[in-house]
């Protein structure tokens, strides 16, 4: 598309003077050596080489110079918890000495322990708090990141965390997905009676959820010492009638056989997958229901990885989140996850790339995110890196130079 089909040269910005830049369209990675990118407003208008550069594009448009920088979509970041008070370093040090997830939540620890800290909170705390979250992934170069609620656990209380990133997301740069999940653990209140919460979250959570246009997605806790598989359908199908997308978090600890139900809904994404059968993997793929790998979550429970070459194997996409949460991946980054992915799940520098631009856009349901292309947002990120794998390989040091949000300098200074 050319730059001046719509618009004067005067109205456009030129991005050149890359060593390379990473579109994630077509085949691979979709690099481009010595790239130059031209946008318009928000909007991506151009993309190629430099060396043909439309010379209309030059004639009045203001250029940025990136110095010989990588540049790449803003990252995607389709699993996170950001809504949340309180803080769980005690939980930290018990698991490294030794003690298991499982039995700090039968003990009061885990996602209860969090359910009790946000209720306490007000709206603006939790709004500050969220907002200072966002500051951080920003800085790390994500541009877009999903917000999911599930830590107060009542309707009123879940209606106010999306509440909550809804407004979060109106107020500062990274744009946030809000996503119920008001099936992250059965509330106290409810003990004993979890056919009674099921009931609530299917026949008034969600409905309202939808009613206030607060979520576009619906996601459920379907593991062992959670939600089982005939309460995550009830949830799921619940979702469906009120034309919201459905994802889970699944296989975590065990295979309920929860990716088959996914694959049967046409769900967005299943996430963890630390435990998933073959015809699990088989029935995802063909329904297209992407894997969202959460190796911060993984390594730090020092459990298994998820079957990373079986996936690959039968053309499953695979995206990275931060999976951003106050218990077992408190990390704002995305760069170190796709780290852990490198190192620790056996993913490949081009997969790991996809998993956090493409295909976590495609997990969020907002396919126009995570490309460099014409017609695309442009959320864009310069690295002091001349290649791809530079971002992982030097992990724990932040190599972004600059964050455009829709076209927008939000961080940086070139």
């Amino acid at each position: 598309m050319s730059p001046t089909a719509k618009h004067s040269p005067a109205d456009t910005t030129i991005f050149r003077n890359s060593s390379m830049v990473l579109t994630a369209v077509g085949d691979g990675l979709g690099t481009i050596e010595r790239g130059a990118v031209v946008i318009y407003d928000e909007k991506i208008t151009w993309v190629g080489a430099e060396s043909d550069l439309p010379s209309e594009a030059l004639a009045g448009g203001r250029e940025v110079d990136l110095g010989g920088r990588l540049l790449t979509p803003g990252l995607v970041d389709c699993h996170a918890h950001p809504v949340f008070a309180g803080r769980r370093a005690d939980e930290f040090a018990r698991r490294a000495r030794g003690d298991h997830y499982l039995d700090i939540a039968r003990e009061g620890g885990g996602i209860k322990a969090t359910v009790s800290a946000t209720r306490a909170a007000s709206e603006e705390q939790l709004v500050e708090l969220c907002k200072s979250r966002m500051n951080v992934a920003l800085v790390w170069g994500t541009t877009s990141m999903e917000a999911k609620s599930g830590y107060d656990l009542s309707v009123e209380g879940e209606l106010r965390l999306l509440r909550v990133a809804k407004r979060v997301g109106e107020e500062q740069p990274v744009t946030l997905y809000p996503t119920l999940l008001g099936a992250h653990a059965l509330p106290p209140e409810f003990a004993g009676r979890r056919e009674d919460f099921v009931h609530t979250v299917v026949s008034e959570m969600i409905p309202r959820a939808a009613d206030e246009k607060l979520a576009s997605a619906v996601d459920v806790y379907c593991d062992e010492g959670a939600f089982t598989l005939a309460e995550t359908r009830q949830i799921l199908e619940a979702a469906r009638a009120q034309g919201l997308s459905t994802k889970a978090h699944i296989g975590q600890f065990a295979d309920l056989g929860a990716a088959q139900l996914l694959a049967e809904l046409g769900s967005l994404s299943g996430d963890h997958l630390e435990q998933v059968s073959r015809d699990g993997i088989a029935a995802m793929s063909k329904a297209g229901v992407v894997a969202t790998m959460l190796p911060g979550a993984c390594v730090q429970l020092k459990m298994s990885p998820p079957p990373v070459a079986k996936l690959r194997a039968a053309g499953v996409a695979m995206a990275i989140g931060s999976d951003l949460n106050p218990g077992t991946s408190y990390s704002e980054s995305l760069p170190v996850p796709m780290w852990l992915a490198t190192t620790h799940f056996g993913m490949s520098v081009e997969e790991a790339w996809l998993g956090v631009t493409r295909h976590a856009a495609r997990a969020l349901g907002a396919p126009d995110l995570g490309r460099i292309a014409a017609g695309c947002p442009a959320d864009l990120v310069a690295w002091d890196a001349e290649i791809p794998a530079e971002v992982p390989y030097h992990f724990g040091a932040n190599l972004v130079s600059t964050v455009w949000k829709a076209g927008k300098r939000a961080h940086g200074t070139i």
